[in-house]
C-alpha cells in the first residue's frame, strides 16, 4: 500500500452520471434494455466516450469494439492499471450491472484530476463488446478475443437470431476500430459490480472482495422433428420438437440436484419453429446455462446433461444436435490485488468480506493475462437481470473509493 491517500470520491456525480447513462434505452418498469451493437448501445458508448475525452483521457477501439480510454502517466511507456466492465445490458436488464464498472473508473479518473494528482503508469478505463451475450453467440465476446480466447474471425462473423452479422454492426454504429485485439501489458485489472445476489445485503457489509468466479458451460441444443397440422394429426404419431425440448428442460433441473455442493443449471432461451399456434412444433432451439465452482464438477454435469437429451429425443424419435457455446474456467484472482483490495478497505473504514462470484464477468477474461481482482457492492434483495436491479449511491460510491485507492496504490502517484 503506498503511503498516498486517495482523494474522496464525488458519489452525488458518479450517482448522476448513473441516473443520465440509465436514459438511454430505458425500460417502463425502470429498466434498461441496451443490446449489445444495438442503437442504445451506440448512443451509450458515444456519451461515456465524451464523459471521458472531457476528463483528458485518450481513446482508441479496437477490432472488437472494446474502447479503451486512457489517462497517460508521468512515463508514457509503463503498463496501464486498468478498470473496466460493459455498457450492455439484458432485454429488461438493469441500471447497475455493468454500468457501474465503467462508471466507477470514471469517478477515479475525475477525482484524480480535480485532486491534480498524478501517477507514474497511465490509467485506462475500458468498455467491453457484448458482455451480457444475450443477442449474438455468447457472451464476454470483447475481453475474451483480446485474451486469446476465442478467435476474432469467430465473433466478427456470429450473427443474432435474425441473421445480422456482428462485424457488420460494429461498422454500422461507428465502432469498428483499427487497432488490434490484445497484445499489451496490463500492470493490474479491477472491475467494480455490483453483487448480483444476497450475500453484501443481508450481512449489511458495503464491500465485497472477490476471490474469483466459478466456471460456466454454455450450449445451444437444436432439437429437431416434424411439423404437422395441430388438428389432425393424432397424438402417438407425433414429433414434437417443443415438447421434447419441454422434457428436456425438466430433466436438466433434476440434474442439478445430482451433485453437491449444487451447479446450477437454466433454460432461459428458446426459439420454436413455425412458432404457429396450429402447427406442430418441427424444431426448437434452447440453451442450458451450467455454473459451478469446481471444473471436474462442470465436466460431470456436461456429461450428465448431454446425456439426458440424447436419452430423450432418442424415445421420442427426434434429432438432437449439441453445440458448446460457451466454456468458461473457474477464475482465481490474483492473490496482491485481492489483499490491496482488502487493505484499502480498512484504510477507509469500510467493513468487508472475501466471497466468490456466482456470475461471470469480463474479469474472468482478462484474469487469464493480466493480474485481476474485483470489487463487489450490495444491490437490492440480491436482483439483478431485472428491471427492479437496484443499489444505494452510498454503496456504489464506497466501492469507487476502494477502486480509486487500489487503482492509485498501483499506479503509483508522483
Amino acid at each position: 500500500m503506498s503511503d498516498v491517500q486517495a482523494p474522496r470520491i464525488d458519489g452525488e456525480r458518479q450517482w448522476q452520471s448513473h441516473m443520465e447513462m440509465a436514459k438511454i434505452g430505458a425500460t417502463p418498469g425502470g429498466g434498461v434494455c441496451r443490446l449489445s451493437l444495438s442503437d442504445e448501445d451506440k448512443i451509450s458508448r458515444d456519451l461515456f466516450v465524451s464523459w471521458a475525452k472531457k476528463a483528458g483521457c485518450h481513446v482508441r477501439v479496437d477490432r472488437v469494439g472494446n474502447i479503451f480510454m486512457r489517462r497517460l502517466g508521468a512515463e508514457l511507456d509503463l503498463p496501464p492499471v486498468m478498470t473496466g466492465s460493459h455498457l450492455d445490458t439484458q432485454p429488461l436488464g438493469g441500471r447497475f450491472d455493468g454500468a457501474y464498472g465503467v462508471l466507477a473508473g470514471l469517478e477515479v479518473v475525475r477525482a484524480l484530476n480535480d485532486a491534480h494528482i498524478r501517477t507514474r503508469h497511465p490509467l485506462e478505463i475500458v468498455i467491453w463488446t457484448d458482455e451480457e451475450g444475450c443477442r449474438f453467440t455468447t457472451k464476454t465476446m470483447g475481453s475474451a478475443v483480446f485474451a486469446g480466447l476465442r478467435p476474432e474471425a469467430d465473433v466478427l462473423d456470429g450473427v443474432d437470431p435474425d441473421g445480422i452479422r456482428f462485424g457488420d454492426e460494429l461498422v454500422r454504429i461507428g465502432y469498428a476500430g483499427p487497432e488490434p485485439c490484445g497484445g499489451f501489458p496490463i500492470k493490474a485489472y479491477f472491475e467494480n459490480h455490483i453483487e448480483q445476489g444476497p450475500i453484501l445485503e443481508n450481512e449489511g457489509l458495503p464491500v465485497g472482495v472477490v476471490l474469483g468466479a466459478q466456471g460456466q458451460r454454455a450450449f445451444q441444443i437444436t432439437v429437431t422433428g416434424e411439423e404437422g397440422h395441430a388438428g389432425t394429426l393424432p397424438m402417438n404419431l407425433r414429433k414434437d420438437a417443443f415438447l421434447g425440448a419441454a422434457r428436456m428442460a425438466d430433466a436438466l433441473n433434476a440434474v442439478a440436484f445430482n451433485h453437491e455442493p449444487w451447479p446450477v443449471i437454466t433454460v432461459g432461451h428458446v426459439r420454436v419453429r413455425p412458432n404457429s399456434r396450429n402447427t406442430i412444433p418441427g424444431q426448437t432451439v434452447f440453451t442450458i446455462d451450467s455454473r459451478h465452482p469446481d471444473a471436474d464438477t462442470l465436466a460431470a454435469v456436461k456429461a450428465e446433461m448431454i446425456a439426458v437429451c440424447e436419452g430423450i429425443a432418442a424415445n421420442m424419435g427426434l434429432e438432437l444436435d449439441v453445440l458448446e457455446t460457451n466454456y468458461s474456467a473457474v477464475a482465481t484472482f490474483d492473490a496482491e490485488l485481492v489483499q490491496s483490495i482488502r487493505e484499502a478497505a480498512a484504510r477507509w473504514d469500510l467493513p468487508c468480506r472475501d466471497m466468490f462470484s456466482g456470475a461471470g464477468h469480463d474479469a474472468c477474461k482478462i484474469a487469464e493475462v493480466a493480474p485481476t481482482a474485483m470489487i463487489f457492492v450490495p444491490c437490492k434483495d440480491g436482483v439483478s437481470h431485472t428491471e427492479r436491479e437496484d443499489a444505494t449511491p452510498e454503496d456504489l460510491a464506497a466501492g469507487t473509493q476502494i477502486l480509486a485507492q487500489v487503482m492509485l496504490d498501483a499506479a503509483e502517484a508522483v
